[in-house]
């Protein structure tokens, strides 16, 4: 004779965590789409475009979006709390929540710094102060702190996603393409203006996968709940 299943519901630990994936998911695409892209940066078009309101907003949006990314990370730590998952997990939300504190040093610097250049800048009509913004933005120690960044944010998602795909109860490929993705971080941002465009709308899409997976996870009831 089968024993009934235990009665469960909705994880709200989980159901937190997708909704940090989902925005983002949501958020990586503003970033890449509102932010004006001005190819030579030493340029008064490039000044102009660092005192507009799309090159702040796509600049909070990313450092909004790599908070939630670690977060999401700790919400899968309690999800596989008492498995072999839980210490994978655990790092991942670990190195996350670190290289997004580096990488976020340098978008700050970007969406606050860059705007007072500019703004000087286009006040005076002189190019060389977005000359001076342009080294400002690639100083080799706040590139170096950037580089570093990114690389830990990459480990930490391939962290998660081994973890996801070890679970059992999440479907194995759903943190396969997030972590992907934000491996290629760096290079993408070599790309066109469309082609990071594309970049971001990937994130969203693979960031909602997560999100969709961890939305429909259940949590076993409690013996309280069980008893009552």
């Amino acid at each position: 004779m089968s024993l009934p299943p235990l009665a469960s519901h909705p994880d709200r630990r989980a159901r937190w965590g997708a909704v940090a994936f989902a925005l983002a998911g949501i958020l990586f695409v503003i970033y890449e789409a509102a932010a004006p892209r001005v190819t030579d940066q030493t340029t008064l078009d490039s000044a102009e475009s660092w005192t507009s309101i799309g090159w702040a907003v796509a600049h909070i949006a990313a450092i909004v979006g790599l908070v939630l990314i670690p977060l999401g990370y700790g919400a899968l730590r309690g999800q596989f709390r008492g498995t072999r998952n839980e210490s994978t997990v655990a790092a991942a939300a670990t190195i996350g929540y670190i290289g997004s504190a580096l990488t976020i040093s340098y978008y700050g610097a970007e969406a606050y710094g860059l705007k007072a250049i500019g703004q000087r800048a286009v006040a005076d009509g002189d190019a060389t102060m977005a000359e001076v913004g342009d080294a400002f933005r690639s100083d080799p120690t706040a590139m170096s702190v950037f580089a570093i960044g990114l690389a830990l944010i990459a480990v930490a998602a391939v962290l998660a996603a081994v973890a996801v795909w070890r679970s059992g109860t999440l479907n194995r490929w759903s943190g396969v393409p997030l972590a992907a993705l934000l491996v290629t971080m760096l290079p993408q941002y070599f790309l066109p203006h469309t082609g990071r465009i594309v970049w971001g709308a990937l994130v969203a899409v693979a960031a909602l996968w997560l999100a969709a997976e961890m939305w429909q996870v259940r949590a076993p009831a409690s013996r309280d709940e069980l008893e009552s």
